[in-house]
């Protein structure tokens, strides 16, 4: 069981998530969150499976984030895909923008200094279909 338990993302992150979707007053029982960290875990397991074999076919020891968003469209989760790429390229620019700025010498307290990416929020995009 200890070994199984390794595997599973951690419950306290599974339910913080679960607890943005619904209403503040909502609750959510043990069986619920337990369920949902279980499937996380798979789907999670099941998208890096994925793209560590292309790594392989490919003779890379490393995963990146392109291999987990070509595994996610390979695997029919296009819509997720497109989203995450989408994330990956704004997070590689920040990045980017913030080394030039180190080089510059410029430091977070300057007011030209870029702000972190904007929050990639899948949840957020599911309320805006569900609503709308």
């Amino acid at each position: 069981m200890v070994d199984e338990q390794v595997k599973l993302v951690p419950i306290a992150n599974v339910g913080r998530i679960m607890k943005q979707i619904l209403p503040p007053t909502a609750k959510i029982s043990k069986e619920a969150k337990e369920t949902m960290q279980e499937c996380a875990s798979e789907f999670i397991s099941f998208v890096t499976g994925e793209a560590s074999d292309k790594c392989q076919k490919e003779n890379r020891r490393t995963v990146n984030g392109d291999d987990i968003c070509w595994a996610l469209s390979s695997l029919g989760f296009d819509n997720y895909a497109e989203v995450m790429l989408r994330y990956l390229y704004k997070l590689r620019d920040f990045e980017r923008l913030r080394a030039n700025q180190n080089k510059l010498g410029l430091n977070d307290d300057d007011e030209e200094a870029p702000s972190a990416p904007l929050e990639f929020n899948i949840m957020e995009r599911v309320q805006r279909r569900r609503f709308n």
